[in-house]
Order: C-alpha cells, then sequence, then structure tokens
C-alpha cells in the first residue's frame, strides 16, 4: 500500500492515477472527499494534525508527503509526520520539498524545509526529496481573468523561471516510490526552458485562439493575493525568487530526464491540456 497526500491536486491527482495504473493499492489523502480511480482507497485527514493521518498509513509502506500551506507556517510542526510514518512502520517517505531549499538556504520557509528534509535523512526510513522550482499550474491562478477580462495579472512580467509541469513531478515521484535505485536521491526538478510570464499568457493566448492582455501587478498587490492561500513568510519567499531569479534557479535540471528516461513536458504541453480552464 502506498499513501498519497494532497491526493486531489495538481500533483496527488496524477501520482494516484500513476501508482494505480501500476497495479499498486493505493491510499489518497485529502481534506475533503473527491472522486477516484476505482480501487483507489479515501480518507479524509488534516495534516496539520498528524493523528488523523494514523488510519491512513495502516499497514502502507510508503508516503508521498506534500505540505499543505498552513504546514508552511512558523508553529508547525511538520516533522511530527515523519515521526508517526516511522511509527506506522512506513518504510519508504517520498518528500516534496522545493528548489529553494537549495538556491536560497536562508529564507524563513527554506530552513525550515531543509529541517523536514534533516529530519528525514535521520529518521531511519529510506527516503527520496524532490526539489521542484515554479509549477507551470500556477497560471490557473489566472483563469477567472483570462475568462472574464481577457487577461493575465502578475508581478515582474518579464522575470522568468524554468517552471515544471506538475505531471512531470507526479512521475518522478512514482518511479521514486517503486524503485529502489532512487533510495536517498535528491532530485531539483524544472522544465525544458525560462518563461516569463508575459510569455505564458502569449501561450496561453494562442492555444485559446484570442488576446489575452498582460497586466503588471506590483510586489504588494501581489502578496495581497497570495496570502490569501499562504502564510506571508512563504508569499515573500515566492515573491523574493520570481522577481529576481539568480544563476542557479535559472538553471534547466536534468533530473527530470535522469529518472524518466525522457526531457521534461514544455508550458505550452500544460496548457494544451489544461485550456478548458481558460474558455
Amino acid at each position: 500500500m502506498i499513501v498519497v497526500t494532497g491526493a486531489t491536486g495538481n500533483i496527488g491527482r496524477p501520482l494516484t492515477q500513476a501508482l494505480a495504473k501500476a497495479g499498486e493499492q493505493v491510499t489518497a489523502v485529502s481534506r475533503h472527499a473527491a472522486p477516484m480511480p476505482d480501487g483507489v482507497r479515501h480518507v479524509t485527514a488534516d495534516l496539520a494534525e498528524p493523528a488523523s493521518l494514523a488510519p491512513a498509513l495502516e499497514g502502507a509502506k510508503a508516503l508521498f508527503l506534500l505540505l499543505s500551506g498552513d504546514l508552511h507556517a512558523p508553529e508547525a510542526r511538520p516533522a511530527d509526520l515523519i515521526d508517526l510514518a516511522a511509527a506506522s512502520g512506513i518504510s519508504r517517505v517520498v518528500l516534496l520539498s522545493s528548489q529553494g531549499v537549495s538556491t536560497r538556504p536562508l529564507g524563513p520557509t527554506r530552513v525550515a524545509m531543509r529541517a523536514l528534509e534533516d529530519a528525514l535523512r535521520e529518521s531511519g526510513l529510506g527516503w527520496a526529496v524532490l526539489r521542484p522550482g515554479g509549477f507551470a499550474s500556477n497560471a490557473l491562478a489566472w483563469a477567472e481573468s483570462v475568462r472574464t477580462q481577457g487577461m493575465v495579472a502578475a508581478p515582474f512580467g518579464d522575470a522568468g523561471v524554468p517552471v515544471i509541469d506538475p505531471a512531470d513531478i507526479a512521475e518522478v515521484a512514482a518511479a521514486c516510490l517503486l524503485d529502489d535505485r532512487h533510495n536517498g536521491g535528491v532530485y531539483e526538478l524544472t522544465g525544458p526552458q525560462v518563461i516569463t510570464p508575459r510569455q505564458q499568457a502569449e501561450v496561453i493566448a494562442t492555444a485559446l485562439g484570442s488576446p489575452v492582455r498582460f497586466h503588471e501587478l506590483t510586489r504588494a498587490e501581489a502578496k495581497s493575493m497570495m496570502t490569501r492561500f499562504v502564510p506571508s513568510e512563504l508569499a515573500d519567499d515566492t515573491l523574493d525568487i520570481i522577481s529576481a531569479p539568480n544563476p542557479a534557479e535559472l538553471r534547466i535540471s536534468p533530473d527530470v530526464e535522469r529518472v524518466l528516461g525522457r526531457a521534461p513536458r514544455p508550458f505550452h504541453d500544460w496548457v494544451a491540456r489544461n485550456v478548458a480552464a481558460f474558455r
């Protein structure tokens, strides 16, 4: 049995599907009930309350751990989840971390995530760590404004990073959960090219076959929007990166191809699969 947290999200959903397709027994964990692939067990749990995860871990051999936004808050104790996994008999944890752990190690949320990585390394469990950069799926934040106004609103329109398709993260996670060769691996996951928000808007417009204008937000405006969903510290860390990515954050990592034997998917592939969200 493999347990997937965040199972209804942009990574957890394709990961659950990939594991089920591979013939694995899967327990999908999310805060709310949701449709699941045939044969997939669903358990409702809130990772901010680690004890609620215990029923999902019974009889499981591996865990994909994705932290929700509130587990990045200063008072959170995500290492308790590692302890719970070990006490429950889990033998392997694949942790979704962040590229910023290596590229900006002094940011407050990066320090906390590095501490969680270290707790996993010291747990005695098998482990792998995934460190993705920016997600292609962050573009879904623009879906409503594209549908209603034909507009993308974002800060730092001409500062790009090599965004990663969440489906590629899911496939790498599946490989790490299923293949012992990835035990102890730390994988930095990026897309195949640097792309700016303004260029992303152009890709969406091409897919729609209709114009999409770009409106540049101030940093303050962007932070106000982000803090509806994530802690202020995480919003600031993210804005620091996307405003002025450093050379390490602009680097195209070989790790997706190293694990999957193919290049990562470009942004326009993600848009083609998700264009209905923008119509």
